[in-house]
Parts: C-alpha cells; sequence; structure tokens
C-alpha cells in the first residue's frame, strides 16, 4: 500500500483528506461535540476520493480501496469511450473513378520478386483491352492503402487477382471476389467475365 501511496497522487490526496477529517473527529470528540465524522456503525473509516467512496479498517487501507474503485471507473469509462473499429481509408481516387464509372475493376496484388506474381502479372496484362475494364498492379507493401476492398475479402496472402463487379451490378454495394496464386490468361479472363455478367443464374440438378 505504501508504494501505491507514493505513486499515486490521488491515492495521497485522498489519505490527506481522510486524516484532516480524522483529526476534525477528534477535536469535536473531546470538546463534547458527539459527533461521529467520517466512522461508520461498524467502526471502519470511511473515505472519498473523487467521488469514489470506500471503507476500510484503517484510513490507509479505505483510501486505497477508493482508489482502486476510481481507477476501475477510470478504466471502465475509457473502455467504453474506445471505437469498435477503425473506418478503413478510402480507395486512392483512380480506383475510385474507375468504379463509379460502372468499370469492372481488377486489383492485382503482388510481392515484388516472387516467381508466382510475375506470371500472374504477364497473365494478367490482357485485361488493359478488354472493354469497360480498369487494371490496377497493387505491390504487397501498399495493399493497405485498398484496405476498403480487401479487408472485407480477408485477403491473406499474394499473389491476389481481386475483381470487383460493376457498379450497375452491385446496386451501388461494392461487391468482389479474390483468386489466389499463378494465374493464367485464360482464368483471369473468366474471372472478369464472370464479375460482369448480368443474366441468369443457372443451376445444376443431377438425374
Amino acid at each position: 500500500m505504501r508504494e501505491k501511496l507514493n505513486s499515486n497522487p490521488l491515492a495521497q490526496a485522498g489519505l490527506i483528506g481522510v486524516l484532516i477529517v480524522l483529526g476534525a473527529v477528534l477535536f469535536l470528540s473531546k470538546s463534547g461535540g458527539g459527533e461521529e465524522g467520517e466512522e461508520s456503525s461498524s467502526g471502519e473509516v470511511v473515505a472519498t476520493v473523487n467521488g469514489s467512496t470506500a471503507t476500510g479498517s484503517s484510513p490507509g487501507e479505505a483510501v486505497e480501496s477508493a482508489v482502486e474503485g476510481l481507477e476501475a471507473g477510470a478504466a471502465t469509462g475509457e473502455a467504453a469511450a474506445m471505437p469498435t473499429s477503425i473506418p478503413a481509408p478510402p480507395p486512392p481516387r483512380a480506383v475510385t473513378a474507375a468504379y463509379k464509372a460502372d468499370r469492372t475493376v481488377v486489383l492485382l496484388i503482388v510481392h515484388r520478386g516472387g516467381i508466382d506474381d510475375a506470371l500472374t502479372a504477364a497473365a494478367t496484362a490482357q485485361v488493359t483491352s478488354m472493354p469497360d475494364t480498369a487494371l490496377f498492379v497493387v505491390p504487397s507493401s501498399r495493399v493497405a492503402r485498398y484496405a476498403a476492398i480487401t479487408v472485407g475479402l480477408g485477403l491473406n496472402r499474394v499473389p491476389a487477382l481481386v475483381v470487383m463487379r460493376p457498379r450497375r451490378l452491385s446496386n451501388g454495394v461494392p461487391q468482389a471476389t479474390v483468386d489466389y496464386g499463378i494465374q493464367t490468361p485464360q482464368s483471369v479472363a473468366q474471372a472478369v467475365r464472370d464479375a460482369s455478367y448480368d443474366g441468369p443464374e443457372a443451376t445444376y440438378h443431377p438425374n
């Protein structure tokens, strides 16, 4: 307790206040005032520190308990005040503009120097010639800049091919898919076609 009093100004102030009150009680008792002051009916000392009240068998114990209650309340208040989540920053303007222009946005997230990443980048180059499609090659070191898109996908490795549906097909709510590993020109083209497909959904039912 002595260490807590030495290091905690609140505890020191509370102890001084309790000692002043006890001194006043003793003075009044000797002069016939008959007041009990800050002592409870059970003989315990009552201490209040910045609105936190506690009891103890001695002034020091009462102050220590009051300070602990004050610290616990402060910790609870800080936890309640902390935001439950931090909003991700908006994507770069070029990406946002492409999405607003109703284009199929393709993000290729790669690690510079990786063999798989280089092969996938080569396979994805064809996207630049596909109509209404925008390609963005993103180094893995800058993936945080695209967190507004990647966090919802649970992106966890590279190379990663992220394809966003055009705005008109997602009702203004961004939707995207992610494919990992080496991609071929055929798989990239299929991912883009799937994202921009606007037609009936067919399901297969075996006989």
